[in-house]
């Protein structure tokens, strides 16, 4: 059994892997003060509540957009399991070649993606979206090399951003709206987050399109929590939100060793 562990900005997003695949996804509140003993109890309790068996766990991969939470994640794994996790960052075997000027700048969280998306669709030009705290795009050839992507606010983040920065507009629930034309405030600010990201989407794939593959074909895979909101639209060839585990379970296998268990003495938090 491994356990995979996406560590974003807002939450961890984790999930179980059986002999017949991802058979658990899960997912939890993250703050960078959160403490090894918080994450080890929380991982325990979730396997117990789907009947599992921790002691059941071989391997634990990681990634982490928050490098402040990588020391407590490391603690809790050796801790609570035994285990000593596989960390995916540079360094790291990931079957890609990077595009990127400077390649330690790719965060682990979109390398993850790519590797679950050549691994579904393999030798496939991929425009990966992934809508989550921010929005990203991650632009990979057939031949796995990973060009390079696009990043910006994510949706939540625009919605959040308007509840601090003016007086009277509030909180909605991010939800497709039944017009485009809102009659209320909330609908206004419903449709605004809804139709202005769509056209992001529609806008930037086709850019992607035209500027990298031109006059080739391309599979868009959508991602990420917010992934399913733009489902009836067809925005994307597939909606896959558990793509950064699969990525991640993938790169255990390239990493083999990456993973094991853990002999050496507990691991304390620093004060």
């Amino acid at each position: 059994m491994h356990l995979t562990l996406d560590v974003g900005n807002g939450d961890i997003f984790g999930g179980v892997f059986e002999e017949q695949g991802l058979a658990l996804r899960f997912r939890k509140s993250s703050r960078p003060s959160t403490s090894s003993d918080e994450l080890g109890l929380f991982l325990r309790d979730v396997l117990r509540e789907h009947g599992r068996d921790p002691a059941a766990v071989e391997q634990i991969a990681i990634c982490s957009v928050v490098p402040e939470l990588i020391y407590s994640l490391r603690s809790c794994c050796r801790k609570y399991f035994q285990i000593d996790p596989f960390i995916l960052q540079a360094g790291t075997k990931t079957g890609l070649k990077i595009g990127y000027r400077n390649p330690l700048e790719v965060g682990p969280d979109r390398i993850a993606n790519a590797i679950g998306g050549l691994h579904l669709f393999p030798d496939q030009n991929l425009i990966i979206v992934d809508l989550g705290t921010a929005t990203t795009f991650d632009v990979i050839k057939a031949n796995r090399t990973y060009l390079g992507g696009i990043i910006l606010p994510g949706v939540r983040i625009g919605m959040e951003s308007l509840e601090k920065n003016t007086a009277r507009l509030p909180t909605v629930e991010i939800v497709p709206p039944a017009e485009l034309i809102g009659r209320s405030t909330v609908e206004c600010i419903q449709s605004g987050l809804y139709y202005g990201n769509r056209a992001i989407v529609k806008e930037l794939t086709r850019e992607i399109r035209s500027q990298a593959f031109p006059n080739e074909s391309v599979s868009v895979i959508g991602t990420g929590g917010f992934s399913r909101l733009f489902e009836r639209d067809r925005l994307f060839d597939a909606t896959l939100p558990d793509l950064i585990l699969i990525g991640l379970e993938r790169a255990l296998h390239l990493n083999p060793d990456g993973s094991g268990p853990w002999t050496g003495a507990p691991v304390d938090e620093p004060n």
